[in-house]
């Protein structure tokens, strides 16, 4: 590819198919335009040229912007565009003088005058000129008098050029990098020239080059630790890791820098312009005790670099499924993440009958979702049987709407199953998610925090999560652990498995299902656990808050469901008359708290239960059947505290998982 910058030095261009805009990040987007001008310049044997500006036109027409950034430079445009097999590239000097160029001198004294194009390739809603006086029906006029053709971009495709962008810079502000990446065609990057630094580095056994970026509107990332390439003027690319912050462990005050250390390399880099791609965030940036900690920590990460860096995709015998109903919002908030860090699984959203425009949003800004459109709403749990039904795969991972998932998050559970064929259900380390999380302590979600359990009388809690007393995650439950149901937010299972224990119970409705599930695939022997090296982030009480009487209801009746289903004869004998008098104590409690409509609540599920008694009781004889058909074992009863958790709460107040009494949670024997 040629590139011009001298407008009175231009070549005699061969019918000339040209198109003009900032392209900036040159993404896929930008690439099927490009594609469409080659194709244009192979049918009229002319040449593809590219007009773009420098500097880029808002930061002369709007200077005080400061939170204006580009994806790419102009060099790094060039070479993507080279890249793309463009023949010409020409950057014309943007200034105040030229934006006050009329819409005629536009079109007669610069692009005719200097192109002689055959063909204009734009779009739709292009302006030119002083006041942006000029579009394309204006230059239209101009077609038989200088001799070229306008071709249209259409709207959508316009539209959906100015959406990528935005979605591609927001992705990169979130450091969502293999997303921002996936929209891009190619690794987001950037170049600059190593500095002099304080040589920290090199103290503690991984020396860095610190980079300095002239162009100061190139969008830098989140601070944190990245997986990246460094590619050498030389041509060597090694793999790297990425640093960007201001060094708070060894500096109080400390200046923003972008350091890079490159694997298996020794020499001297000053001087030198290195090309860094970013392929992956691995952790933000924080406060470390001093030198030796900060060693461990760069130790660690180049760890979880190299990892990354040697992973295989997700089997694509994985599929992602998504529930969605009336949630745009959290799609377009959260399926980015997911689609980031897929890791090769196909990701599938089944609308449960949505009434808002959730199908045509994702058909739109998601078209590498596959959407199952369920047409009504059957509810979480009998929506999901009616969606996998028509799911052929391996690994089915169950996934809210309302969750933001990081990197890595897919393998360490996926590796568990592989490992374990008695491991039928995992879950990840389930976080609250809120803004600016990665800058926080996180709290553990209520809805499974780092693995389910559930106490003598039927109650469940979690490691990380007593009723609602929440805990910060310290690492305190970072180790694999059985559990006795994993969380419906997040919820990993054998496909097979799903269909041969008949899946959620339908008439559930809504919660407590995978406890259910999960409950029937223990009692035949196979296992459940929290691999909390997989990490992701809850928003909870996305479609109905946690004390909302409609889910209150569905969790008193559908519990009772759950044991009936269950326990056996004996225990239900004294179990239902004492649960009875203890979801009286929780009436009581909501009374004292001033919510009667949970109180109103509670009492209908129980009218409920008992009025489907019949029912349920049929259910407990089918599910017998079943599990005597596809037993492997004995009861598997790891995850059950031996004791009651409102005594242990309320009257002896343990706020704490850890705080609960060795003796009552010591496992049975393998």
């Amino acid at each position: 590819m040629r590139v011009h910058a001298d407008l009175s030095n231009l070549p005699v261009f061969r019918n000339a198919v040209l198109t003009i805009g900032s392209f900036d990040g040159v993404h896929l987007g930008h690439q099927r335009i490009l594609e469409q001008l080659k194709q244009l310049a192979r049918s009229s044997a002319g040449e593809t040229v590219v007009v773009t500006f420098d500097p880029h036109p808002r930061t002369v027409l709007k200077p005080d912007d400061a939170s204006f950034k580009l994806i790419s430079t102009t060099t790094e445009k060039a070479a993507l565009l080279a890249a793309a097999g463009i023949d010409h590239l020409v950057i014309v000097p943007f200034n105040a003088s030229f934006s006050q160029m009329s819409a005629d001198e536009y079109v007669s004294g610069f692009l005719i005058k200097n192109f002689h194009p055959k063909f204009v390739v734009i779009g739709y809603d292009h302006r030119f000129g002083n006041n942006r006086e000029g579009n394309i029906e204006f230059l239209k006029k101009y077609e038989t008098a200088g001799d070229f053709k306008v071709v249209e971009i259409p709207a959508h495709e316009v539209d959906e050029l100015a959406v990528s962008s935005s979605k591609i810079r927001k992705a990169l502000e979130a450091a969502q990098i293999s997303w921002a990446n996936k929209l891009l065609g190619h690794p987001f990057s950037f170049s600059g020239q190593v500095i002099y630094g304080d040589q920290i580095g090199r103290t503690i056994g991984f020396p860095t080059a610190n980079i300095e970026i002239s162009d100061p509107y190139k969008l830098m990332l989140p601070f944190g630790i990245y997986a990246a390439t460094v590619t050498l003027p030389n041509g060597h690319t090694y793999n790297s890791a990425l640093y960007i912050g201001n060094r708070p462990t060894v500096h109080s005050n400390g200046k923003p820098v972008i350091e890079v250390n490159l694997f298996e390399f020794d020499g001297d880099l000053y001087g030198q312009t290195l090309h860094v791609k970013v392929l992956q965030f691995i952790r933000p940036d924080k406060k470390l005790d001093g030198l030796p900690a900060l060693q461990q920590q760069i130790a660690a990460d180049k760890t979880a670099i190299l990892q990354y860096m040697n992973l295989q995709p997700a089997p694509t015998d994985t599929a992602i499924v998504i529930l969605n109903y009336n949630t745009r919002k959290h799609l377009q908030q959260y399926l980015p993440s997911v689609l980031a860090h897929a890791g090769g699984a196909r990701v599938i959203v089944a609308d449960n009958g949505s009434p808002d425009d959730s199908i045509e949003v994702l058909r739109r800004d998601f078209p590498e979702v596959e959407i199952l459109d369920l047409q009504q709403n059957h509810g979480f749990a009998q929506g999901y049987n009616e969606a996998l039904r028509q799911v052929n795969a391996e690994i089915y991972v169950i996934l809210n709407s309302d969750v933001e998932v990081a990197p890595g998050w897919m393998e360490p559970v996926l590796t568990a199953l592989r490992d374990d064929p008695k491991l039928a259900v995992a879950q990840p380390k389930i976080l609250q998610w809120e803004p600016d999380v990665h800058q926080k302590t996180p709290k553990f979600e209520h809805a499974g925090a780092a693995g389910g359990w559930i106490d003598w009388l039927g109650y469940p809690f979690c490691r990380g999560r007593i009723f609602s007393q929440r805990e910060s995650d310290l690492g305190q439950y970072d180790t694999p652990q059985e559990c006795f149901w994993a969380a419906g937010a997040a919820f990993f299972i054998r496909a097979d498995l799903y269909h041969k224990f008949d899946g959620f119970d339908g008439d559930y409705f809504a919660h407590n299902e995978e406890i259910d599930l999960c409950w029937r695939l223990k009692r035949a022997g196979y296992s459940v656990k929290c691999i909390p090296q997989s990490v992701v982030y809850h928003l909870g009480g996305g479609t109905l808050e946690y004390e909302n009487p409609r889910k209150v209801y569905l969790n008193f009746r559908n519990s009772l469901y759950s044991l009936i289903k269950n326990e056996p004869w004996g225990k239900l004998l004294w179990l239902i008359p004492a649960r009875f008098l203890l979801d009286g104590l929780a009436g009581a409690r909501f009374a004292a708290k001033g919510q009667v409509d949970a109180i109103w609540a509670i009492v209908r599920a129980h009218f409920s239960f008992y009025g489907t008694f019949q029912e349920t009781l049929k259910k407990r004889k089918e599910v017998a059947s079943i599990i005597e058909r596809h037993r492997i074992g004995p009861e598997n009863r790891h995850g059950v505290y031996r004791g009651s958790m409102i005594v242990a709460h309320y009257l002896r107040r343990v706020k704490k998982f850890s705080d609960l009494p060795a003796i009552f949670t010591q496992q049975p024997p393998e």
